[in-house]
C-alpha cells in the first residue's frame, strides 16, 4: 500500500501479523487461532480463489435460465401468461410504471451482470496484478459485496405476488421455474465474493514495490 506522497506503509505481513478475517483482531504469526473468536489465522487463503470460481460458474450457470423460462406465471378465467425477467419488465413498462420497470431491470439484470464482471475482473487481476489503483479495487470488492442482497428484488416480488394474489379460480399468480435458479443465482454470486480474499488485491503492490527495490539495487 501506499499513501500521499508515495510514502511506503509497512503492511501487517511485512510486520509479521496476522489479522482475523472474523473479527479483524490482529495476532502474532505464532497464534493458531484467534483468542477473540477463535476462528482459524491464515495470512492468505491458498483456496480463496479456487472457491471463488467454482461459486462464479456455478452462479453463471443459474443465471442463464433464469432469463429463459418464465420468472412469473399468471392463471385468469381467460388465459395463461407467462414472462421472463425481461419479458415481464417490458409489459409493465407497457402499463406506463417505467420506474417500476428501471427497478426490475437494474436489480434482476444490470446488477447480476456487473457482480459477474466485475468478480471475475478481481479474481483474474488478484492472480496476474493490474495497474488499476488496489484502493479502487478495494472498493470495487466493497460495492459487490453490498449491493449483492438487493438482486434479490425481483424474487421478492414474485413471493409477494404470490401471497396476495390467490382468487381461487378468478386469478392467481405462482412462480415460474425462473424464480429457483435466479435465487440459485443470487446466492451462488454472493458466496463468490465472500470466498474472495481481499489481502490478495494489495499484495500486487508488493510485489511491485520488491520488484522495484531490485531493480534498483540492480541498477545501482
Amino acid at each position: 500500500m501506499e499513501i500521499a506522497g508515495n510514502t511506503p506503509r509497512l503492511t501487517a505481513r511485512e510486520a509479521g501479523l496476522v489479522a482475523c478475517r472474523s473479527c479483524a483482531r490482529v495476532w502474532t504469526p505464532d497464534h493458531a487461532r484467534c483468542g477473540r473468536c477463535g476462528a482459524r489465522l491464515q495470512s492468505r487463503d491458498p483456496g480463496s480463489l479456487q472457491r471463488v470460481w467454482a461459486w462464479w460458474i456455478a452462479g453463471l450457470t443459474c443465471y442463464v435460465p433464469a432469463n429463459l423460462y418464465p420468472m412469473l406465471i399468471t392463471d385468469t378465467l381467460l388465459h395463461e401468461s407467462a414472462n421472463t425477467i425481461v419479458g415481464g419488465a417490458v409489459e409493465i413498462a407497457s402499463h406506463g410504471s417505467y420506474g417500476i420497470a428501471a427497478i426490475i431491470l437494474i436489480a434482476s439484470v444490470l446488477i447480476p451482470v456487473g457482480k459477474f464482471l466485475a468478480i471475475a475482473f478481481l479474481a483474474i487481476t488478484a492472480r496476474h496484478g493490474s495497474r488499476v489503483d488496489p484502493g479502487k479495487r478495494q472498493h470495487l470488492y466493497e460495492i459487490v459485496e453490498f449491493i449483492g442482497r438487493w438482486s434479490m428484488i425481483d424474487v421478492f416480488v414474485v413471493a409477494i405476488l404470490s401471497a396476495l394474489v390467490q382468487l381461487s379460480s378468478v386469478a392467481s399468480i405462482h412462480p415460474g421455474s425462473a424464480a429457483l435458479t435466479f435465487a440459485l443465482s443470487v446466492i451462488f454470486t454472493m458466496l463468490s465474493a465472500q470466498s474472495f480474499d481481499s489481502r490478495l488485491i494489495w499484495d500486487d503492490v508488493r510485489a511491485r514495490r520488491i520488484a522495484a527495490r531490485h531493480r534498483k539495487d540492480v541498477s545501482a
